[in-house]
């Protein structure tokens, strides 16, 4: 299984949250265009830089020129981000973590958000965003929590259902469209969550300290 990590040109990242998925085995770094500015401060050296390369600084590009592969993709029909996910559909990646997708311009957070839904049939997309961690399914997932963790759920289309088992705050067969309902700052009430999901996508949104600590993905 090919696992990769994106950085867009958003807020950036630790240098140990990169260190953590590359232990999972998320062992290739893709750039989105001025996420090498990110990589570049972090003195991370990208295996890929892929855009219109109008964000990443003239020096930053003349450091890695000779270091990583760019690919310099005018299409315009694309953000910077979907030419690097279309990049590693071609390649036979099937998970990628995303960072540095959110910041200061929220249409480009709500871009991203879209994007995870966008390419869900053909790559797995992770968000990691300060302490958040957002993981997307269409099906029965159960993960290993702790009592009194913070875990929310959203969810898109009137017709996904979702049923927990393990939240203080039940989902019995219940639907989350987004505007009218949703399931924020729910609690873990034991070590395990079930949920089972029909009908579509949603997100899970976690605390990512946790994760991290218990080594998790």
């Amino acid at each position: 299984m090919k696992k990769c990590i994106i950085i867009a040109n958003g807020r950036p990242p630790s240098k140990s949250v990169i260190n953590f998925f590359k232990s999972k085995g998320y062992s290739t770094l893709i750039c989105a265009d001025g996420g090498a500015n990110s990589a570049f401060k972090l003195g991370l050296v990208p295996d890929y830089i892929i855009g219109d390369l109008d964000s990443v600084f003239p020096e930053t590009l003349k450091f890695y020129y000779d270091k990583s592969t760019i690919i310099k993709v005018k299409r315009q029909n694309d953000t910077d981000v979907e030419k690097c996910l279309k990049f590693a559909i071609r390649k036979k990646y099937s998970e990628a973590i995303l960072l540095g997708v959110t910041g200061d311009r929220l249409d480009h957070t709500i871009c991203n958000l879209g994007i995870v839904i966008k390419f869900y049939q053909k790559i797995k997309c992770k968000i990691v965003a300060e302490n958040s961690y957002l993981i997307p399914t269409d099906e029965t997932i159960i993960f290993k929590s702790k009592v009194g963790e913070t875990i929310s759920i959203y969810a898109f289309d009137r017709r996904t259902n979702i049923t927990s088992d393990g939240l203080k705050y039940q989902l019995h067969n219940s639907s989350l469209p987004f505007g009218e309902k949703e399931s924020t700052s729910n609690v873990a009430i034991r070590n395990e969550v079930k949920l089972v999901v029909k009908g579509g996508i949603i997100f899970i949104i976690r605390d990512f300290n946790f994760i991290k600590q218990n080594d998790l993905v």
